[in-house]
């Protein structure tokens, strides 16, 4: 069988689905709460700010250390959904006090089959943006034209 890491795919097919991630007792499920579909995201990437350490009488160069990460804001374009989980999502954490109510998202790269060739996870995601697409009765919108999400960690599954 061949690595999947050497298989050419492209980057045009994922799916979302927005899990939530409340502290619950051993055993029990996962509750999926939203789920979507984006033409465009962009932002899954992690930065390392390293430590410079200086070390005295040492003067040709500086220890390099590991430091904080930061994580980019995750945007997520042109998407549908099937419900209005999202929008409830939004409003929830900023104009009911559910300010500290976050999901796990998890985006999946498909395969032209629709198999899943690897995955995402943003721990701890928080909407910081939503934006409904214009209403034009010429045009063809989708319903939710941005959404911006900031979280607390990226892994790859």
């Amino acid at each position: 069988m061949p690595d999947l890491d050497q298989i050419p795919v492209g980057s045009f097919r994922f799916e979302l689905a927005f899990h939530e991630n409340a502290l619950k007792p051993a055993g029990t499920a996962e509750r999926t709460l939203a789920g979507g579909a984006f033409a465009e995201c962009t932002g899954l990437e992690a930065t390392m700010e390293p430590r410079v350490i200086r070390e005295g009488g040492f003067n040709y160069g500086t220890h390099q250390r590991a430091g904080a990460v930061s994580f980019a804001t995750v945007i997520l374009r042109r998407g549908t959904t099937e419900n209005r989980d999202l929008w409830k999502w939004f409003a929830l954490t900023t104009q009911r006090g559910g300010y500290a109510y976050r999901l796990d998202v998890e985006i999946r790269h498909l395969d032209l089959e629709g198999k899943v060739i690897r995955s995402w996870q943003l721990h701890q995601a928080l909407p910081v943006k939503l934006k409904s697409s214009d209403l034009n009765s010429r045009g063809g919108e989708v319903a939710i034209e941005e959404l911006h999400l900031v979280h607390e960690g990226l892994s790859l599954k």
